[in-house]
C-alpha cells in the first residue's frame, strides 16, 4: 500500500462521514474533519510513518487534503 492509500484510509477512519475525498479536496471545508479530528489524525499519521510531528505544525492549513498530508509526510521521512 502506497503513502496516498495509507492516509486515504486514516482520513476516512476520521471523517465524519462514509466517502472517499479527492485527492485535492480540502477535509476541512468539506466537513470530512474538523479542529477536533486534527490532533488525533496526526497521533495516527505520526504511528502509521513514524514522525514526529511539533506543535508548532498542527494547523489545519497543513493537514487540508490528502495530497497536502502526503507531501507533509514525505518531508518529515
Amino acid at each position: 500500500m502506497d503513502n496516498k492509500a495509507k492516509i486515504s484510509r486514516i482520513v476516512k477512519s476520521f471523517a465524519a462521514e462514509p466517502v472517499d475525498p479527492a485527492p485535492g479536496e480540502s477535509l476541512f471545508e468539506s466537513g470530512l474533519l474538523d479542529s477536533f479530528s486534527l490532533a488525533d489524525l496526526v497521533t495516527e499519521l505520526e504511528k502509521e510513518f513514524a514522525i514526529k510531528v511539533p506543535d508548532s505544525d498542527l494547523v489545519p492549513r497543513k493537514f487540508d487534503s490528502i495530497d497536502r498530508i502526503e507531501a507533509y509526510v514525505a518531508s518529515k521521512s
